[in-house]
């Protein structure tokens, strides 16, 4: 951007620079950044050397065409695609003079670069990213169908024979015949050593040049010689005019799955103790194992802190109760949480299971309850190894091994024995804050107040993960479009440590964008992105949530042209904050402390916090805003970060003969932000938004209970039933009690009930029968 201060609207003399192999830097003269285009400074060969691309995703198993929208890479030309540097694809030009490349199969999800070469592979100058995405999540028109899953599944044990079918979309292959084959997977190599490898692995082609009608069905064989070996796989469909298990070609993968339908004789004549030996075989190999579950963090303790503790969980779309709480495996849930982000050393996962009072289900008490997992379902950083391989990884610890005990022999026990659910003991739920309105802070430490700059301002960053989230406030406008004397958010920007930067904003014409890097990313395909140091994702209604690396947590919605923020911190950034959101530390008498440390009091003038907030000012050099338009530079970056000249309406007048306060009175009731925001706008919608939110964050408080006294959920940790006799009750927080009862000729010693204490123990002594 310093870089557009000096070129903007001046004469380029751009002769000697070119953007091949140079997209995203800006050059001497012109740029070859994405925000190029909207200035009017790209260099002019832009477009030629940048490539833009549709589709933009597809899964990380490959096979997926995309077009190359570049009309300069000519016809003739023979193409080589080139991934992360080293993975290449044949490229082609169709029919219409189009360029195309093919994705190749990653075992990482995450925007990859790419490149494209037309000299034989002597230079690759053109370059785009193509992002890659987790199995499980791409649409179902991309994958094969397994018809009856569950039968495939279970093909093989008692009861369940006959056809198997699968269906396709035919389109997704240009090809009038298609091969159907098996691919199995497996990590070889010394666990959590240097030698330990993902591999798929073609196995063996089960139908070959049969018409590509979108269906197919067949009465499965036990596989030949040792593919029995192999039980989880994928199967994949591909133009007949390939060869059998050729890496990167145009392909339709089914969904990953347990591969009963192809075993061996052995599997099919007794399945229950073919499984059981592999449960035991499992159990045993897990012995050897280190113990994950000692660094995966706690589960929250009630459903309310799960769904609310939205940068360190998210639904696991298994069972969740927006979706009609469908939880197969989890019989008695209502909702499950999965925990992000995977733990440091082992990249393990946690799992988290409620039932319908908000009781976290545990194992120990049910076959529904949760279970961790030794390969996080979303992969880790830096993926490519395992048991950081994205789905994949937990597939073949933690589901096939699942399937063994649990699902095609009687060996449950076996299996929860090594994957207990974690109780919640030492969880600790996040602190929040909130922005909203023509914009009321609410901080971390519960303190509120009003602050109407318009400028750009550090909301809050952080020394611990170099954490910075910065908003921009713009004046708002009355109904007759004419400006009113309060501002409101209009964009937030954010990054920790070294990660991507996220913006979300409204755009000049009152739309919702979310930038990446400067580039405004497209949802229609992907509503979940895994990117560089944080995960993004947008709800169908444009509900956008950050979660970056450490847990913190960033949740945006648009409404009415502003923008709410809410911001979700861990208990480690406890004495690590500043900014407007103040100093995060329990203790709400500091929150207006300034960068040199020095403090205001909590009962300044509106004025005083007006000064206050201009303090955090942030600088174009720590900027993460993009500047893509004329009036974003001349208005924020040319211009004061605060407008100093811009003096807001401190006390707005309320005459009670305007029939909008009549209105205002009934529709915010006590709610002083409402009142305030409809006397200065005029309007009653912006008022509604405003109460909408501010109860919103007054839930979420109230959800996370945040405050470390008698407030913070307490758990006394899980109670057995004693020997030769029964305990009533499975919800082990505060207050709860659990009775025990002996069986038939059996006395009871010890305590009948046990309360769990404000301590965190358990009241009287052991019961035993």
């Amino acid at each position: 951007i310093s870089f557009a201060s000096v070129i903007y609207n001046k004469p380029l003399n751009r002769a000697q620079d070119s953007c091949s192999q140079r997209c995203g830097e800006l050059l001497g003269t012109c740029s070859c950044q994405v925000t190029c285009q909207s200035l009017g400074i790209c260099c002019p060969d832009y477009k030629e050397f940048c490539l833009q691309i549709s589709p933009y995703s597809g899964s990380l198993m490959g096979g997926k065409v995309f077009l190359i929208e570049n009309t300069i890479l000519n016809g003739s030309s023979p193409l080589t695609c080139r991934f992360k540097k080293k993975i290449k694809t044949s490229g082609y030009v169709a029919k219409d003079g189009k360029a195309h490349c093919i994705s190749p199969l990653l075992y990482e999800t995450g925007f990859i670069p790419f490149e494209v070469s037309t000299d034989d592979e002597l230079t690759f100058p053109y370059s785009g990213t193509w992002l890659s995405v987790h199995h499980s999540k791409v649409s179902d028109g991309e994958k094969c169908t397994l018809v009856n899953e569950t039968k495939w599944q279970y093909y093989g044990t008692p009861n369940t024979d006959g056809n198997l079918s699968l269906t396709w979309m035919h389109q997704a292959l240009a090809a009038t015949h298609i091969n159907i084959e098996v691919w199995g997977y497996q990590e070889t190599g010394d666990s959590y050593a240097e030698n330990w490898l993902a591999e798929w692995k073609y196995l063996y082609t089960l139908a070959r040049e049969i018409p590509n009608s979108g269906k197919f069905s067949f009465i499965p064989e036990p596989a030949k010689g040792n593919y029995s070996m192999w039980d989880f796989g994928i199967l994949r469909i591909t133009p007949s005019s390939y060869s059998d298990g050729q890496s990167n070609i145009p392909s339709v993968w089914s969904s990953e799955h347990a591969l009963a339908w192809h075993l061996g004789k052995d599997f099919r004549n007794d399945s229950n103790s073919w499984a059981t030996a592999k449960c035991i075989e499992w159990d045993r190999k897990e012995e050897k194992l280190p113990n994950f579950m000692e660094e995966i963090i706690d589960c929250p303790c009630t459903l309310a802190q799960a769904r609310a503790d939205t940068g360190r969980f998210h639904t696991d779309y298994g069972c969740d109760i927006e979706k009609g709480s469908v939880c197969t495996y989890h019989p008695g849930a209502v909702h499950c949480v999965r925990a992000v982000q995977a733990s440091p050393q082992y990249a393990s996962g946690q799992q988290c299971c409620y039932d319908s009072t908000g009781t976290q289900i545990l194992t120990r008490d049910s076959t529904g309850g949760s279970t961790p997992d030794r390969g996080h379902d979303w992969g880790s950083p830096p993926f490519l190894k395992p048991p950081r391989i994205p789905g994949f990884s937990h597939w073949l610890y933690d589901v096939i091994s699942f399937y063994y005990c649990c699902l095609w022999s009687d060996n449950c026990h076996v299996y929860m024995q090594r994957r207990p659910s974690s109780d919640c003991r030492t969880y600790r739920p996040p602190r929040a804050a909130s922005a909203f309105g023509d914009p009321h802070f609410l901080t971390f430490d519960g303190l509120n107040f009003t602050f109407k700059g318009q400028g750009e301002y550090t909301l809050v960053e952080s020394d611990l993960t170099s954490l910075r989230v910065q908003g921009r406030t713009q004046q708002a406008h009355f109904l007759n479009g004419t400006g009113a004397q309060v501002t409101g958010l209009s964009a937030v920007a954010m990054q920790e440590n070294n990660s991507d930067v996220i913006e979300v904003r409204y755009s000049q014409d009152l739309n919702l964008e979310v930038l990446l890097n400067q580039k405004v990313v497209n949802f229609s395909e992907q509503s979940w992105m895994d990117l560089k140091g944080l995960f993004l994702h947008s709800t169908v209604d444009q509900n956008i949530t950050v979660m970056f690396s450490s847990g913190s947590g960033v949740e945006i919605r648009g409404s009415r042209g502003f923008l709410t923020l809410t911001v979700l911190l861990p208990e480690k950034f406890m004495n690590h904050t500043q900014g407007l959101f103040g100093v995060m530390n329990g203790y709400s008498e500091d929150e207006y402390t300034f960068k040199n440390k020095t403090t205001m009091p909590v009962h300044a003038s509106p004025q005083q916090l007006f000064e206050f907030g201009a303090h955090w000012a942030v600088e174009n050099g720590t900027s993460l805003f993009t500047y893509d338009t004329e009036s974003l530079l001349n208005k924020f970056f040319y211009g004061e970060k605060h407008n100093a000249s811009f003096l807001p309406v401190f006390f707005p007048y309320e005459d009670p003969t305007d029939p909008l306060v009549k209105e205002m009175v009934l529709l915010c009731d006590s709610d002083p932000f409402c009142r305030f925001d409809i006397l200065t706008t005029g309007s009653l919608q912006v008022g509604s938004s405003t109460k909408v939110s501010h109860q919103n964050h007054k839930l979420l408080v109230e959800n996370l209970k945040p405050d470390m006294s008698l407030l913070l959920v307490i758990s006394c940790g899980w109670l057995d039933h004693p020997t030769n006799g029964r305990k009533n009750g499975t919800n082990y927080l505060l207050a709860s009690t659990i009775g025990f009862t002996c069986n038939q000729g059996y006395e009871l010693t010890g305590s009948k009930e046990r309360t769990c204490q404000l301590t965190g123990t358990w009241s009287g002594d052991t019961s035993s029968c």
